[in-house]
């Protein structure tokens, strides 16, 4: 029997005295991709930083992961006074696991080809999203938790970034991510924390 990449199984969530979520269960097969649903303040990023292991909050109930994670929080997350190069190239765990000509690849691919050595501060929102979006074309984990990934993009932007994340399932990997608004992933799994709010 294959694993899942990703089990929850009667999880519960606190942050400080306030019950987030209770008894909630997900399964992320490979092939997967799953959207969390929520009004604003449900948990949903309170559960991926959780899940990912980046926020300090009760999380009870059992957490399995048996493949390799990337987690793309709702910032940019990149250092303004940094290029793009550079930015792809210093990952905050602090390995380099790209060349540059496959980080050149990627900045080109999401539409940053000649701003390679731009310093991030100078780029919009929308091109320093796609900065941090680069990385998705330069991960070889096989399960990414995307927090709000098509904030700040146009429909091109939008367009690039679903048709990657379908690449990602079709190759076996797994995606779960948040977002507001609707997307045209094949076969998109949907999980509303409303069911799961005590």
């Amino acid at each position: 029997m294959i694993e899942p990449l990703l089990l929850l199984r009667g999880v519960a969530l606190e942050r400080g005295v306030r019950q987030l979520l209770s008894g909630l269960d997900l399964a992320v097969n490979a092939g997967q991709a799953w959207q969390l649903l929520g009004s604003n303040g449900s948990g949903k990023t309170s559960l991926l930083r959780a899940v990912a292991g980046f926020a300090r909050l009760g999380l009870q109930g059992e957490v399995v992961m048996t493949s390799s994670m990337l987690y793309q929080g709702h910032l940019p997350g990149t250092k303004p006074l940094l290029t793009p190069r550079e930015n792809l190239c210093w990952h905050p765990s602090g390995r380099v696991n790209q060349s540059l000509a496959d980080i050149d690849e990627a900045l080109h691919t999401v539409g940053l080809g000649g701003y390679e050595e731009t310093p991030v501060h100078r780029l919009s929102a929308g091109q320093q999203r796609r900065v941090a979006l680069a990385r998705l074309w330069l991960t070889d984990s096989q399960l990414w938790l995307l927090d709000e990934p098509f904030t700040a993009i146009d429909t091109v932007g939008t367009a690039l970034l679903e048709e990657r994340l379908q690449r990602h399932c079709d190759a076996g990997g797994g995606v779960v991510f948040t977002s507001h608004q609707p997307n045209r992933l094949a076969g998109v799994q949907v999980l509303d924390l409303a069911a799961y709010v005590p």
